[in-house]
């Protein structure tokens, strides 16, 4: 999936503001500008669009971890250079505190049928004969089954947030 995509799935279901994007960015050691936060939330065909790229993702991401989770003790986690969606998966998943259970019931939400040893395929080591590529239809549907459940109080289930579900 697309980074800028991401960015804006994640602010419109946990209703970030400006303000908490850039903390979000801060937490993780990274300053950024409500004007490059701005660019990055628009949509490709404006003028003004952004990429984002995979670090700055990383640690937009550390950031939610923080957030929702508490900063650690010692030193702060790199933003990793290079993602792709197991890691975005794993991320989004320690920063919810959830476990597969929890995932697959967001999928439910979508009638998106996985079994809990294919999830735990996307969460091993990439050394492990069993791990697996995330795809993007996989994320996809957790951010979608993440809408249904954090942002449903703001709009019906039927409803998406401007982005292609392609």
């Amino acid at each position: 999936m697309n980074n800028n995509v991401i960015l804006r799935r994640l602010r419109f279901i946990f209703d970030f503001n400006d303000g908490k994007m850039i903390e979000l960015f801060q937490l993780a050691g990274k300053t950024v500008t409500r004007a490059e936060v701005s660019d990055w939330l628009k949509k490709e065909d404006d003028e003004d669009f952004k990429n984002l790229n995979d670090q700055q993702l990383a640690y937009f991401l550390n950031g939610f971890i923080i957030l929702k989770r508490g900063k650690k003790e010692g030193e702060a986690p790199l933003a990793e250079k290079n993602l792709n969606n197991n890691i975005i998966f794993r991320k989004l998943k320690i920063a919810l505190n959830y476990r597969d259970e929890d995932i697959l019931d967001s999928y439910k939400l979508l009638n998106f049928q996985i079994s809990k040893h294919e999830l735990s395929a996307f969460f091993r080591n990439p050394s492990h004969p069993h791990y697996r590529l995330c795809k993007d239809q996989f994320l996809r549907y957790f951010l979608q089954g993440l809408q249904i459940k954090y942002a449903s109080n703001r709009l019906s289930k039927n409803e998406d947030f401007g982005d292609s579900l392609q």
